[in-house]
């Protein structure tokens, strides 16, 4: 239970209101330029202070399965507030900034609070702040300007996968109205590991460009799990609070690395 909501907490939601286009799925037919299909990809707009959502999802693994609601308050590179809800009741809360996470949850009456270097250790992956809000936005995680990549176009959209990295294995694919990104898939060979996020639809509004639906899927050598998001409501720019305190008689949770 405690890897799950470390998880769900940490990695996924996002949601939708009234927008002002549909659903975007250009298809690549001729080839282009990794620089080029990465910067047509960085010039879509984003221009909000904050972000308020709620969504539906489910969860599911080798050995159970449950729905639960999300509510989410971002504040744009500063801060974000997740809330775990199951029939109403808040079983579970996060608030996750660019220096540490802190989260606790009601099965079990723990907390925990550290840096993204032991989670990272923990989970398996690198995580960072920018990585998790880059999830939430249906941005590429890793800043693509920052490496090389090889293009080519796979399933009718374009593949951008980075190069000379035999331990994680990065690909982002991209439609080719928009350049809005449909998938990133993360694989690691030698420890047996696939990490997946597709969107399999966006709308855009004045503030962003933003997916409707979320995909998770990982897969390792204990199992595979996955989390579906459906958006129902999210609003742009309010005036947010992000109140978090844990209750006085839970105990703390010691992860080692």
């Amino acid at each position: 239970m405690k890897q799950f909501l470390i998880v769900v907490v940490l990695l996924f939601s996002l949601i939708g209101c009234k927008s002002t286009k549909g659903v975007f799925d250009g298809k690549a037919t001729k080839n282009m330029e990794a620089n080029k299909i990465i910067q047509n990809h960085y010039d879509l707009k984003e221009s909000f202070s904050t972000l308020y959502i709620r969504a539906n999802a489910k969860y599911k693994d080798d050995k159970q399965s449950m729905s639960f609601t999300a509510e989410i308050k971002m504040q744009k590179d500063e801060q974000i507030l997740v809330s775990i809800r199951f029939v109403g009741i808040t079983m579970a809360k996060a608030l996750i900034t660019p220096t540490e996470v802190k989260y606790y949850e009601k099965n079990g009456n723990n907390y925990f609070e550290g840096d993204y270097s032991t989670l990272s250790n923990w989970l398996g992956t690198d995580l960072d702040f920018y990585k998790i809000q880059n999830l939430l936005l249906g941005q590429a995680i890793d800043d693509l300007r920052q490496k090389s990549y090889t293009a080519s176009i796979e399933d009718k959209m374009y593949k951008v996968e980075e190069m000379g990295n035999t331990e994680n294995q990065k690909a982002f694919f991209f439609e080719s109205s928009k350049f809005v990104l449909k998938k990133q898939v993360i694989q690691q060979p030698k420890k047996n590991r696939s990490f997946q996020v597709s969107y399999p639809n966006h709308n855009e509004y004045n503030e962003a460009l933003l997916p409707l639906t979320i995909l998770i899927e990982a897969a390792q050598e204990k199992g595979k799990s996955t989390i579906l998001l459906n958006y129902n409501t999210i609003t742009f720019n309010e005036a947010l609070s992000f109140p978090y305190s844990v209750p006085g008689n839970y105990d703390r949770i010691y992860i080692e690395n």
